[in-house]
């Protein structure tokens, strides 16, 4: 038996074992493939693993998505965890592609795909407290957000769950620098059905930029010294 003399509910079920790439290139086969490849039904589960696929043509985004994962591991996420007053011009350009790929993209993922369930973002420095917001407006039905070592996340984001959040039941933000204690605080007072985790979040660091010295301040300072 030829491929193509299988059912629909059989395609997609060999599909399924497939990855973005091996969709793409059987659907180009013929045109009874290329129809199971734009079924909404096999396109509920996307992960991803850097921003460069997020710009590829090897999926669907739609009202079938209920589960996205977008996770990066590679050395590159330590230019993107730089803070941005501390990166010099090359490093700047190279975070601002990266930027708009995955604002467009979480833009997108708004618009389309209301039925959103699970949402997990690692290593994604340029994820914005506005990206969450608006995806919590957007995508009512989001029952996990997980966030990790995610350094533009801040309390801005922990207000958003609290206001738009009403179907949210599990929410991670670990290692995510600019989380503070009262934050977390907050969710937990207003929304204490969900479960949250900030492992070491409220412990890190957080990003602070140095403030600029006023000239005769520091005058003064030097003159001081003398």
């Amino acid at each position: 038996m030829h491929i193509t003399q299988l059912n629909r509910e059989c395609l997609l079920h060999l599909f399924s074992f497939l990855d973005k790439n091996s969709r793409k290139s059987l659907a180009k086969t013929c045109h009874k493939l290329q129809e199971v490849f734009q079924d909404p039904l096999l396109w509920s589960l996307l992960n991803f693993h850097s921003p460069a696929e997020l710009k590829k043509d090897n999926f669907l985004l739609g009202p079938a998505l209920k589960y996205l994962s977008i996770c990066w591991y590679s050395e590159r996420v330590k230019v993107c965890n730089v803070e941005d007053w501390m990166k010099n011009t090359f490093q700047k350009d190279f975070c601002n592609r990266h930027e708009n790929t995955v604002s467009g993209f979480l833009l997108e993922v708004c618009n389309r795909c209301p039925n959103l369930l699970s949402l997990t973002l690692s290593g994604c420095g340029h994820v914005t407290d506005d990206c969450i917001s608006v995806l919590l407006r957007k995508c009512p039905k989001l029952k996990t957000l997980k966030l990790e070592n995610c350094v533009r996340i801040t309390d801005q984001t922990l207000e958003a769950v609290t206001l738009y959040g009403g179907s949210l039941q599990t929410l991670h933000v670990d290692f995510c620098r600019n989380i503070t204690q009262t934050g977390l605080e907050s969710v937990r007072e207003k929304r204490p059905s969900v479960r949250v985790s900030a492992e070491r979040s409220a412990n890190m660091i957080p990003d602070s930029k140095p403030e600029k010295k006023n000239p005769l301040e520091k005058a003064s300072r030097k003159s001081v010294q003398l």
